[in-house]
């Protein structure tokens, strides 16, 4: 490698560091730096690893492994050379031919592993050493970010499993299924929530709610407002004093997020359901012919503002139709009117009859669901027919 022209070399540098540390992956962050090495020196460049449980072993190869040392004698170079940085000049290998160059990978005082650099040609020249120590140095900050991005991406996971919970049963006489999709790939769970609440006479309450924001913080607010639902259904109050309730214990709290609300309270005995609606979508009802059409309900504030003013809107339920509640996730898309997206609710077909897990993975395949912009929870209850099984079956 030339060393003349500082200024053009320097610039050479600042390139290969600029690719290297491109994601907060680790193994992308060891491959891209191992490549840049072998670019530059030429020979092979590997990673060793240190702690890792499956052993130490080469990694983000380049060039040929043939010309790399043995492990046994990589390892203890490794943590020789992260005992004393900068000491990871070339080494001589007993029975091994060629030259090696060790050079640690060490940030905030943690040695990770080790840069594994080999060829057979000329010993590593002190400049080489340098350049691969500026880039190692570079790349181990970059471990460094990616295994605390880690480490706090795995105490967040436990979080939202510690917070997910399925909703309750709802009596028998009444088939309901769920779905929820949180938007984000590394994301659990919410705002968004369903929950199922059984009553007295063989009555369940049906639930969706979306909280305002994303990710954990939201999630946490979600759960609050679920375990207060619980709580206050437990009175056996009808939809519209339930939020009310909702309404008064949320605006008591400054740091609780507003959050959407829509209660279905279903009662089979009298082929009815009566809702109320803080701020949210309306509901969806498919027929025995399989068409869907969107139900009105009142609109009061969201929950959280303490203005209450919620009212009821009953309206008659038969064992052949399927409600379905939602999120506004499900049918929102930026820069489309709201009245649009509830069209393409309403412009889905279904087969008659068709079981309510069916009339959820229609109606999210349909609405392309997985692709949404924000959180989904989906809702799907049907009245049991007194004559069918419990299964759903003709007797």
């Amino acid at each position: 490698m030339s060393e003349a022209g500082t200024p053009s070399r320097l610039a050479a540098l600042r390139a290969a560091a600029s690719r290297i540390g491109t994601t907060l992956d680790e193994d992308t962050t060891c491959a891209e730096l191992t490549r840049e090495v072998a670019g530059q020196v030429g020979g092979a460049a590997a990673v060793l690893r240190l702690g890792r449980r499956a052993g130490s072993r080469y990694e983000a190869v380049v060039g040929n492994p043939a010309l790399l040392p043995g492990l046994t004698w990589a390892e203890e170079a490794a943590r020789r050379a992260g005992e004393t940085v900068g000491s990871g000049l070339g080494h001589p290998v007993a029975g091994h031919a060629g030259h090696v160059l060790c050079v640690p990978v060490i940030a905030g005082g943690r040695c990770y592993g080790a840069l594994v650099g080999a060829r057979e040609t000329a010993a590593f020249t002190a400049a080489e050493a340098e350049v691969l120590a500026f880039l190692t140095e570079h790349a181990a900050s970059h471990v460094r970010h990616a295994r605390e991005h880690d480490a706090v991406s795995a105490i967040v996971g436990k979080l939202q499993r510690a917070l997910l919970s399925e909703p309750g049963r709802p009596h028998p006489n009444l088939d309901v299924a769920t779905r929820y999709l949180p938007v984000g790939q590394s994301t659990l769970i919410g705002g968004d929530w369903c929950e199922t609440v059984r009553l007295h006479f063989g009555r369940t309450l049906l639930v969706v709610g979306d909280v305002m924001g994303h990710g954990l913080e939201a999630a946490v607010d979600m759960t609050a407002y679920r375990s207060a639902l619980r709580y206050i259904a437990s009175a056996d109050l009808p939809p519209h004093r339930v939020l009310r309730q909702l309404d008064a214990l949320a605006a008591g709290e400054p740091e609780r997020r507003p959050a959407t609300c829509l209660i279905a309270q279903v009662d089979p005995n009298r082929g009815q359901v009566t809702f109320a609606s803080a701020g949210h979508l309306p509901p969806a009802v498919t027929d025995e012919r399989g068409r869907t059409s969107l139900l009105p309900v009142p609109v009061g504030p969201p929950l959280g503002t303490g203005l209450g003013g919620y009212e009821p809107a009953t309206c008659r339920l038969d064992p052949s139709q399927t409600l379905v509640l939602f999120t506004d996730g499900l049918v929102e898309r930026r820069g489309e009117d709201i009245d649009h997206s509830l069209g393409r609710l309403a412009g889905v077909r279904f087969r008659p009859a068709s079981p309510v897990e069916d009339v959820l993975d229609t109606v999210l395949a349909r609405l392309d669901a997985r692709h949404a912009e924000d959180d989904v929870a989906v809702l799907a209850a049907r009245l049991r027919d007194r004559g069918a099984h419990p299964d759903g079956s003709a007797p």
